[in-house]
């Protein structure tokens, strides 16, 4: 944010950055179809000027997402910008990304198709396209910045410090090449273990990822497994090197529920057991609802909001963070989930200002005029949203009733069981 934006006085929010949307203002979808009947008129200039006569008062903005490094952060990313080099122009696919991880949790990010997530974790790793500039920023990693980093210092680190599980099983493996050569070949390549050395640690992995008859699937094709179990080849290949960190790129994302839940609960029993440091990365909140310590939301190469799980979940600031949420089906679902309308931004030309304002219910003019800074809610828990601004008016999250609705169900549930 320029230095000269830091600070507005509410006599220019009334007259400019709060007023109602105009119809062209408001972006189209790939329809053409105006998105202006999908935006609430939360609030007009009249009710502002009799909220804040006095024109001269000055609000401080803050600029960055603080960091909340301590002893214990292993991992930091700071203000880390990736774009991509295409013939329709530039896209800028990660704009600005800070977050901190620390030792022995799970921090998962959470967005849509397109919104910078495995960008992010491929910059991690050092396996950006041939295409990619990192155009500012910094990660760093024992001491190290991994931006700097070249190709056979990242070889050091790839598995046997940070580890990885792409997101579709079938093409993370060799179709042609058996399921135990696979696995040994880290383990002879990096470890310097024998060839049966590698095969008894190979079987082993197979067994402690629920791999059935691990002697006789050793000698098996990837075409022989299930969806299900070529993930859990996956993961013991990731686990082979014994990382320090584990990315899981939507892991779950080729799979029916019930195997989906199978390999959530599976990661979760090794993160206890081998101590592993998790990111793990979504489109589907409800993926990661009983796995994540902090939660990440991104949107259109940002993070939007950043806190706990638990406020995230049931204390959320964000308008695309309510938006995901609301999607979501839950037991105590009565009504017609919603639907976020249009499209993501096309990010070879970047909206003005806050990326979601097209297709936000809540989006006021200044959200087409000026990106939103971070606003602090709590010490862990910060949101990219106007709506968090003290001249704007105090939105009651949509989600309230579900919540409540929830809460009466977990205690009948309660009282049946004590019954």
């Amino acid at each position: 944010m320029d230095k000269d934006n830091k600070k507005y006085t509410v006599e220019e929010n009334i007259q400019n950055d709060f007023e109602l949307v105009n119809d062209e203002d408001v972006n189209t979808n790939s329809k053409g179809q105006k998105l202006k009947e999908n935006l609430k008129k939360i609030f007009t200039k009249k009710t502002l000027q009799e909220k804040f006569p006095n024109p001269d008062t000055e609000l401080e903005i803050p600029e960055y997402l603080p960091s909340t490094q301590s002893e214990d952060t292993i991992l930091r990313v700071e203000n880390l910008h990736i774009s991509f080099r295409t013939p329709n122009g530039i896209v800028r696919a990660v704009r600005g990304v800070n977050f901190d991880l620390k030792k022995g949790e799970t921090l998962c990010i959470v967005g849509e198709s397109g919104s910078g997530k495995s960008v992010t974790s491929r910059a991690i790793m050092g396996i950006l396209a041939g295409n990619s500039i990192i155009d500012a920023g910094h990660i760093y990693y024992n001491g190290k910045d991994l931006v700097k980093c070249k190709e056979k210092d990242f070889y050091a680190l790839r598995g046997s410090k940070i580890g990885m599980i792409f997101q579709d099983p079938l093409s993370s493996l060799n179709p042609i090449m058996k399921i135990g050569k696979q696995l040994t070949e880290a383990l002879m390549l990096k470890k310097g273990l024998k060839k049966d050395e590698a095969k008894k640690r190979a079987i082993e992995l197979m067994g402690e990822v629920g791999i059935p008859q691990p002697e006789k699937r050793f000698k098996q094709y990837p075409f022989q497994f299930s969806g299900g179990m070529r993930q859990r080849i996956v993961i013991a290949i990731a686990l082979a090197m014994e990382p320090e960190i584990l990315i899981c790129d939507e892991p779950t994302t080729a799979l029916d529920v019930t195997i989906q839940a199978q390999i959530l609960d599976l990661i979760k029993k090794l993160k206890k057991e081998k101590e592993l440091t998790i990111i793990f990365i979504t489109h589907d909140l409800g993926v990661v609802a009983n796995m994540a310590d902090r939660i990440a939301v991104m949107y259109a190469g940002k993070i939007v909001e950043y806190g706990d799980a638990s406020d995230v979940f049931y204390d959320p600031r964000h308008p695309y963070t309510w938006a995901l949420l609301e999607s979501m089906p839950s037991l105590a679902t009565s009504k017609r989930l919603s639907a976020i309308p249009g499209t993501p931004p096309n990010m070879i030309y970047p909206p003005k200002g806050d990326a979601f304002a097209a297709r936000n219910h809540y989006a006021m003019k200044i959200d087409f005029e000026r990106q939103p800074p971070f606003f602090k809610v709590n010490d862990n828990h910060y949101a990219a949203t106007w709506l968090l601004h003290p001249d704007a008016p105090k939105i009651e999250n949509p989600l309230k009733n579900r919540y409540e609705s929830q809460r009466k169900l977990h205690h009948i549930q309660e009282d049946g069981s004590n019954e």
